[in-house]
């Protein structure tokens, strides 16, 4: 009894180290991380890309693999029930699916950069479905795929594109800009203008020397005064002179200034 006990005891001491030791050798798998556009709409006759790109923390190699495949949502398609693989890539090589997308499928991807996109040329109604991207980079083999859903319409139903109405926008703004810089600098050019007016007329006042008025002169006799243009000067008094010696003599009345007479 007790050798079968110490033999069931051995057993179980054995399977735990065997357990251990696989645990730290063997790497643990771990996750992929896989992104696309959950919506691609197309027009019917053109060619479409098909956006896919993953993570992961593993480098990638010849033994990564993607697998794109596809579910119709019409009921008549052989595509409806299940998906089936349309395109499959692995060591640097593609491999096409059914004849449906075997000619309208490329790999327009670069594995080396997480990216493995398709183009689906030309897109067809028959393309209206769910399309999955999966990636597996070993040891990074966990992931769940990626899905996009397809819609292949018509050109007029595809929505209208809001290019044009930006660029207007942009314009409008940019002429609004414009306008505005012109009624400033009108604004401070007229200003400047008005200053610099203004100091030039009070110069020009300061600066003119005062000028003589004319003699006013009456129909029996000339100016009695008159306004001095240079510095002033003295009284001005009003003397009778004798200019022929003569007692008949026309007597002139004149202006002398009184400082002239001091000097005499």
């Amino acid at each position: 009894m007790e050798q079968k006990w110490s033999t069931a005891i051995y057993k179980r001491i054995l399977l735990t180290g065997f357990t251990l030791i696989v645990a730290l050798v063997t790497k643990p798998t771990s996750a992929i991380d896989i992104y696309a556009e959950p919506e691609v709409m197309m027009q019917n006759g053109t060619a479409g890309i098909l956006r896919c790109t993953f993570k992961s923390s593993q480098v990638v190699s010849s033994s990564t693999t993607v697998t794109w495949s596809f579910q119709s949502s019409h009921p008549d398609s052989r595509f409806y029930k299940a998906r089936d693989v349309i395109f499959y890539f692995t060591s640097g090589k593609g491999f096409p699916g059914p004849d449906e997308f075997k000619d309208r499928v490329q790999f327009i991807g670069d594995i080396n950069k997480r990216d493995v996109s398709i183009q689906l040329s030309p897109a067809q109604f028959t393309d209206n479905g769910t399309f999955f991207c999966d990636v597996r980079n070993p040891p990074d083999i966990t992931g769940t795929p990626a899905r996009i859903e397809v819609r292949v319409v018509q050109k007029e139903s595809l929505p209208q594109s809001n290019t044009s109405l930006i660029i207007g926008a942009v314009c409008g703004a940019l002429l609004l800009l414009v306008i505005i810089a012109a009624v400033v600098c009108v604004v401070v050019r007229h200003q400047h203008r008005h200053d610099y007016e203004g100091c030039t007329s009070l110069e020009s006042v300061s600066s003119q020397a005062p000028q003589p008025r004319k003699t006013v002169e009456s129909g029996l006799q000339r100016s009695k005064c008159t306004i001095p243009s240079g510095p002033l000067q003295g009284p001005v008094i009003y003397a009778q002179l004798d200019h022929s010696g003569s007692k008949n003599s026309f007597h002139k009345m004149e202006p002398v200034v009184y400082a002239d007479i001091r000097k005499n």
